[in-house]
């Protein structure tokens, strides 16, 4: 019987997973003494229903989950609460616009269907903003959730929706299958924090000496993942976690995910100045009503500390 610790762990689909992937491969969480267990999500209502049922121990998740579900706004059903506490950043994600081929501006979508994960999102919230400052108003459209970027793209490439939002590799998937980016977030927001590694606050309480080896295992994957000499063997790992990608696809989801602009971020820290940016969105198009400015109450960073100071 193994003497390794298990650690669950679910995340939505898409080429920042791979420092885990990384992870599992090279040792790290096996060398912390952990065996991870990683599942990945239909959607972000899934994700927080499912861990909140004590399914999960660390949710890879967007800050904007984090912030909806403390404050009573989640997607799910009433009653969910999966008990978010961000432990570290992840990705300054780039959320790109992907559209049928016919969709050449943000006009050809009025009277179309854009699929989204939830309608009360972070990244729902960003897409409104983008359509706001780009003409488009949300009565010009219907929305409909259809879950995790997989089925979303697959949805648009069936013809079902006009447009969603995508991330890698799902963006440069469907470029090169012959659908349009329309636009991207990083025209329109210079800081947003996408992906935030976070666990319940229950499990982290109960468990730091194994959220502090989870955090240290996965910044050996991440550093892995960054070093320039991994490169070529990081492109071979995500194709072969994830054998959608079309080789000819590799070379742009990579530099998007290496690129602190659009993907990874360098050491897993925070970006204060794109959490204060998703607080805004959730403030005006979220259905609390509040203006939203503290982001110390969705974090934990004590565990993010100790590792870093060699505890």
């Amino acid at each position: 019987m193994s003497d390794l610790k298990p650690v669950r762990i679910i995340a939505f689909p898409g080429a920042p997973n791979l420092p885990t992937f990384a992870a599992i491969e090279k040792g790290y969480f096996a060398d912390e003494g952990l065996a991870v267990e990683l599942a990945l999500t239909a959607s972000s209502v899934a994700q927080a229903e499912r861990t909140a049922a004590g399914e999960f121990d660390i949710v890879f998740t967007a800050f904007d989950n984090v912030v909806a579900y403390g404050e009573g706004q989640g997607a799910a059903a009433d009653g969910v609460d999966p008990d978010y506490v961000v432990l570290t950043g992840a990705t300054q994600l780039e959320l790109a616009i992907v559209t049928a081929p016919e969709v050449k501006a943000y006009a050809d979508l009025k009277g179309r269907s854009i699929a989204l994960d939830a309608l009360t999102t972070g990244f729902a919230f960003v897409l409104f903003d983008m359509m706001e400052k780009s003409g488009l108003g949300r009565d010009d459209v219907t929305f409909a959730a259809v879950g995790a970027t997989p089925q979303r793209w697959q949805s648009v490439k069936a013809g079902d929706h006009a447009a969603t939002l995508t991330i890698e590799p799902f963006t440069s998937i469907a470029r090169r299958s012959g659908f349009n980016v329309l636009d991207v977030s990083s025209n329109h927001f210079a800081s947003y924090q996408g992906g935030t590694i976070a666990a319940r606050r229950a499990y982290a309480a109960e468990n730091p000496e194994t959220v502090k080896a989870f955090i240290r295992a996965y910044l050996k994957g991440l550093a892995w993942t960054l070093d320039p000499a991994n490169r070529e063997a990081g492109a071979a790992l995500l194709q072969s976690r994830m054998p959608d990608i079309q080789p000819a696809a590799v070379p742009s989801i990579m530099a998007s995910l290496l690129s602190p602009r659009s993907g990874l971020t360098p050491g897993a820290h925070i970006l204060p100045d794109g959490m204060r940016t998703v607080l805004d969105l959730r403030s005006r198009y979220g259905k609390g009503g509040e203006t939203l400015t503290d982001i110390e109450k969705y974090l934990d960073l004590s565990f993010f500390e100790a590792v870093a100071g060699g505890k």
